[in-house]
């Protein structure tokens, strides 16, 4: 049996972390670098930087903050935002990323998750596909652009052919509970791990260790839990949510 995942997320902006609710209200929230080093600490499993700074020069931010966080982890951590190209991906990973995630440049141009994967393998390409649940549509669609275009494809259609094209891992973030605290949202992360054959990271909700209880176990069964700003700002700790998740039985490192 595969061991669950615990991973805290890093939302970095102008190169420092930040966090909001539903993608929006952002609020400082530490030094990237002197974080990862405390969640590694920590005994987190993997991390996942994610630039969120739309400029060029946010970018060129980011691969700097790539190389100095490096040096310091020992677990794997994935970067995602700004790559659109199969030279973007060589770029990050061989600033010392494990993995890149890409969203919307995945969307716009498929072929990068088909040539990236085959360059680099699949287990380097994760997919992060921010769901929103569309009244209009009566399912859960793909938006773009931090959480800003609704796009044509329903989540479970999207997993599904993202990973045909080579994606090794779904990231997938509720937008209606992100920064909510409200719970991670068990309908769409079980469809989609349903629907796929690879890892899926269930985000967006977390408040407490329950709720890391209720997605990694059970008829969801995700393959790994994200968070952000119950871990940044103290309201737990990973090295807790660990602790409750094995005093349940949950096969974790």
């Amino acid at each position: 049996m595969l061991t669950k995942r615990i991973i805290p997320c890093l939302d970095v902006k102008d190169g420092r972390v930040v966090k909001g609710i539903q993608f929006v209200g952002l609020r400082d929230a530490g030094d990237p670098v002197a974080l990862a080093k405390y969640y590694d600490e920590q005994g987190a499993d993997e991390l996942v930087f994610l630039d969120i700074s739309a400029s060029h020069e946010g970018r060129a931010t980011m691969v700097e903050v790539v190389k100095q966080t490096a040096k310091t982890l020992t677990i794997p951590f994935t970067v995602g935002g700004g790559i659109r190209t199969v030279d973007d991906i060589e770029r990050i990973l061989r600033a010392g990323a494990d993995k890149v995630s890409m969203n919307t440049a995945a969307l716009d141009n498929p072929n990068v998750i088909k040539d990236g994967a085959e360059k680099f393998g699949n287990q380097c390409i994760v997919i992060a596909i921010d769901a929103k649940y569309s009244e209009d549509d009566q399912t859960w669609m793909v938006y773009t652009h931090g959480g800003r275009n609704k796009t044509q494809w329903a989540v479970v259609d999207w997993a599904i052919e993202a990973t045909k094209l080579g994606a090794g891992e779904i990231l997938l973030t509720s937008m209606n509970r992100d920064g909510e605290k409200s719970g991670f949202d068990l309908h769409v992360t079980k469809a989609v791990r349903e629907a796929v054959n690879v890892p899926v990271i269930a985000s967006g909700g977390a408040g407490n260790a329950q709720d890391f209880y209720d997605v990694l176990t059970g008829e969801v069964d995700a393959d790994a839990a994200l968070a952000a700003s119950i871990f940044h700002y103290k309201e737990t700790s990973v090295r807790e949510v660990k602790q409750f998740l094995r005093d349940k039985g949950v096969n974790i490192r």
